[in-house]
C-alpha cells in the first residue's frame, strides 16, 4: 500500500538493497498500483464518513488456539534444499480460503540463510519489502541475507516468504510485455473525453487480465490472509514468536500480523509506516502530498548544482515545478525517441514515472538530474526510459516483473475503490492539484483503476491496536514520499505497544540508508530486544 503506495510501478535507492526494496515498496504506480495512492478528498461525506467509521473499528485478535480444521496447515515441516549462495528454500501450503480450508491450497514459496554466530541464535527474522507485490525471496536474497548488520544475521536465520500471488509464490499475471508496455504508455492526465474513454479501457484491459489469469486466487489475496500465512510460516520455522522487519506495505503486512496474533508478535519494525485507518481516496491525497514534500527537497537542492535543467541557482520549488510541469505537458503531445529496441517514446506517462521513481531516494537524484537534462535540452528520452523502467521492473528484454500485477490486486481487495468514476476524479482534481501541483492530476486519475477490479474488495478502512503485544517499533521519516511521515504518527498511536523511532531526513524509509543512530536503535531492538526511548529522533 509502498506504500499504496508508486507510479505504475515501484521505486529507486541509494545501493542495491534500496533499489530492491523501495522498487517493491510503493503503490502510486500512475496505471497499476494507482489503488495504493489512495486519496480522500476533503470534500465528499462518503470519504468522511468512512474515515470516522475507521476511527471506531479496530482488527480483532483471532482466537490463540489453532482451529482444527488448519491444524495440518501448522503442522507442516519445510524439506529445506539449497538454493544457492548459502540459501535454502522451500515450499509450503495455505489454505486459499481461511473461512473454508477444504477448498483447496495455495503454494508459499519460502528461502533462509541461517544465522553466522556468534552468540546465541534468536530464531528466525522474516522481512518484507513492502509493494504490495515486491519479492521478499529476492529482497533478501539480493540484500537483506548478506548486506543487513553482521550483528543482527549473526543471531538470526534470515527468511523470507513471498506473499501469496506475488513472485514465486503463485503470481498473478495480468497483461504480457507487449501489452504492460501499451498499458505503461497510456495518457495519464486525459484532456477531452476521447483521451478519459482510453484511460478507462486501460484500465479495463488490465483489471481482465487479472481477472482471466487467477479467477480463483483474486479473490484471496488480501493482506488479512497474506498476515495468516506468515503465522504458519513461524508454526513451521519452530518459532514460538514472529520477528519481521517489514518496509513501506511491509509495515502493513506485520501491523496487521500483531493485530490478529498480539500474543505472537515478537521483535517487530515496521519502517516507513502506513496508517490502515485512512479510505483509498484519503491515502492518495495524502500520498500525492508527500511526493510533493520530497519533489520540493530535490527541487532545492537542484538549483543548487550546475547542471539542474529546470532553474538556477536561487530558483524557488514552485517554478522548478512549473518548469517540469511544462515539459510533461510538451510530451503530452511529443513524445522523445530513446532509441530503445522496442521503439518506445518517451510519452508524459512514462516521463513521470520516472521522475517519481527517483523521489524515492535522494541518491537517485543525480541520475534525474541527468536524465532531465537530456530530455529537456537534448530531445533524448532514454535516462528517464530507464528510471521508468526501474520503477516497473521491466527488463531489457521487454518482460515485466509480476510487481505491478500484485501491487493492484492486494491494493483493490483491500480497500474499496477511491473512485468509481471519471467524473468523481474531476471533481477531486482541485485537491490533488492543490497537494502537488506537479504530479496531483496523473496521481488523481492513477487513482481509478480499482474502479474496474473484478473482485470486489474484502477490506475496509480500520485500526490496528495489537494490546498485548510486545513493544513494537514504527519508523518514520520526516520527508518520505511514498508514506508520509504523519502516517507513522499515526500508526504509532494506534499500536498499544509501539515506539516511534523519526528519522529526520529525505527518502523512503530510514533503516539501512546511512543513519548510523538509526541502525545502531534498530539493531539494538533487534539483537538485544531494547526498544528506543519516547521521542527518540535521528537525522
Amino acid at each position: 500500500m509502498d506504500t499504496r503506495r508508486t507510479p505504475r510501478s515501484a521505486s529507486g535507492s541509494r545501493g542495491l538493497h534500496r533499489r530492491t526494496r523501495n522498487r517493491a515498496e510503493t503503490a502510486v504506480g500512475l496505471l497499476a498500483t494507482a489503488a495504493l495512492l489512495v486519496s480522500a478528498c476533503s470534500s465528499g461525506s462518503a470519504t468522511t464518513s468512512a474515515a470516522s467509521a475507521a476511527q471506531e473499528a479496530a482488527l480483532v485478535a483471532l482466537p490463540k488456539a489453532t482451529p482444527a480444521a488448519l491444524s495440518s496447515y501448522y503442522g507442516q515441516k519445510p524439506a529445506w534444499r539449497g538454493c544457492g549462495a548459502g540459501f535454502e528454500c522451500a515450499t509450503l501450503k495455505a489454505p486459499l480460503d481461511y473461512a473454508e480450508p477444504s477448498a483447496g491450497d495455495v503454494r508459499l514459496a519460502l528461502t533462509r540463510k541461517k544465522a553466522t554466530g556468534p552468540g546465541k541464535r534468536l530464531g528466525s527474522l522474516l522481512v518484507n519489502p513492502g509493494g504490495p507485490g515486491g519479492s521478499a525471496i529476492g529482497y533478501v536474497q539480493t540484500y537483506a541475507g548478506i548486506g543487513y548488520p553482521a550483528e543482527v544475521r549473526a543471531r538470526y536465520d534470515m527468511v523470507a516468504v513471498d506473499p501469496r500471488g506475488v513472485a514465486r509464490s503463485e503470481p498473478v499475471k495480468c497483461l504480457d510485455g507487449p501489452g504492460m508496455d501499451t498499458y505503461t504508455r497510456t495518457d495519464i492526465t486525459p484532456d477531452d473525453a476521447k483521451e478519459t474513454g482510453g484511460l478507462v479501457a486501460a484500465y479495463r484491459t488490465f483489471a481482465e487480465g487479472c481477472g482471466a489469469d487467477a479467477p480463483r486466487l483474486l479473490r484471496h489475496v488480501s493482506t488479512v490472509e497474506a498476515a495468516r500465512d506468515m503465522d504458519i510460516v513461524r508454526a513451521a520455522l519452530g518459532d514460538k514468536k514472529l520477528n519481521f522487519v517489514g518496509a513501506s506495505y511491509g509495515t502493513f503486512l506485520g501491523a496487521t500480523y500483531a493485530g490478529l496474533f498480539p500474543e505472537r508478535a515478537g521483535r517487530l519494525v515496521l519502517d516507513g509506516a502506513m496508517d490502515p485507518s485512512l479510505p483509498a481516496r484519503r491515502l492518495n491525497l495524502e500520498q500525492t502530498a508527500g511526493f510533493e514534500t520530497a519533489f520540493r527537497s530535490f527541487a532545492k537542492d537542484c538549483v543548487r548544482q550546475t547542471d539542474c535543467p529546470l532553474g538556477g541557482k536561487g530558483t524557488s520549488p514552485e517554478r522548478v515545478g512549473a518548469n517540469l510541469k511544462a515539459f510533461f505537458e510538451k510530451l503530452d503531445t511529443r513524445p522523445l525517441p530513446t532509441g530503445d529496441a522496442d521503439r518506445r517514446r518517451l510519452t508524459e506517462s512514462l516521463a513521470t514515472t520516472g521522475v517519481i521513481a527517483a523521489m524515492y531516494d535522494e541518491g537517485a537524484w543525480e541520475q534525474l538530474r541527468e536524465a532531465l537534462t537530456s530530455a529537456m535540452k537534448e530531445n533524448d528520452g532514454a535516462g528517464l526510459l530507464v528510471l521508468s523502467d526501474g520503477y516497473y521492473e521491466r527488463d531489457a528484454d521487454g518482460a515485466y516483473s509480476n510487481l505491478m500485477f500484485a501491487n493492484a490486486a492486494v491494493n483493490c481487495l483491500d480497500l474499496p475503490a477511491a473512485f468509481d468514476t471519471p467524473e468523481q476524479v474531476r471533481r477531486a482534481l482541485p485537491d490533488f492539484e492543490k497537494a502537488s501541483p506537479v504530479f496531483g492530476e496523473g496521481l488523481a486519475w492513477a487513482s481509478l483503476n480499482c474502479a474496474y477490479w473484478p473482485v470486489r474488495a474484502t477490506g475496509e478502512p480500520h485500526r490496528i491496536e495489537a494490546k498485548g503485544a510486545a513493544p513494537i517499533v514504527v519508523v518514520g521519516t520526516t520527508r518520505d514520499p511514498a508514506t508520509p511521515y504523519r502516517w507513522a504518527q499515526a500508526l504509532a498511536g494506534q499500536l498499544s505497544s509501539a515506539r516511534l523511532l523519526t528519522y529526520e531526513g529525505d527518502g523512503h524509509t530510514a533503516y539501512g540508508r546511512g543513519s548510523s543512530c538509526i541502525d545502531r536503535t534498530i539493531n539494538a531492538y533487534l539483537v538485544r530486544g531494547t526498544p528506543p526511548t519516547a521521542g527518540k529522533r535521528c537525522s
